[in-house]
């Protein structure tokens, strides 16, 4: 209909529609291993100076996460530790990094009740070196969209 495939939700049609409406955009939405551009289009409607006060927000909470929940770890505070979880897969989900969201859901709930402790540095772990990834493609992906 417009020249591109749409997509079956309704984040992937605004973006869509938002593609349709600004071809002239710098928007390369499929180049990044787990930042997924469109969520944050989708949020801020394409407009650059929210998406860089979104993704910097986002940027300045991710150093925090992690302190955090090496010392929840430390502490052996699981259920606090689990909440937290909750939290950066709020964070992570507006960024589009699915596969960290889901990630997350499961520390989240294994931490909650406890279970499969030796797991949860592994968790912290993954959580950082994707947080890593994600603040790489983000920097790059708004330096373009300039």
């Amino acid at each position: 209909m417009f020249g591109r495939t749409l997509l079956e939700t309704p984040e992937r049609l605004k973006v869509t529609l938002f593609l349709y409406l600004y071809p002239e955009s710098k928007l390369n939405l499929m180049e990044y291993t787990i930042f997924k551009p469109e969520y944050l289009v989708s949020v801020t409607g394409g407009d650059p100076g929210i998406m860089e006060e979104i993704a910097g927000i986002f940027m300045s909470q991710i150093p925090e996460f992690v302190i955090q929940m090496n010392e929840l770890l430390e502490n052996e505070k699981y259920y606090e530790l689990g909440l937290l979880a909750h939290k950066a897969k709020g964070s992570v989900s507006v960024m589009g990094m699915e596969d960290t969201s889901k990630m997350l859901k499961e520390f989240e709930l294994l931490a909650k009740a406890g279970e499969q402790r030796d797991r949860y540095g592994e968790f912290i772990q993954k959580f950082r070196d994707d947080a890593s990834t994600v603040t790489e493609e983000i920097n790059d992906y708004l330096s373009r969209s300039k």
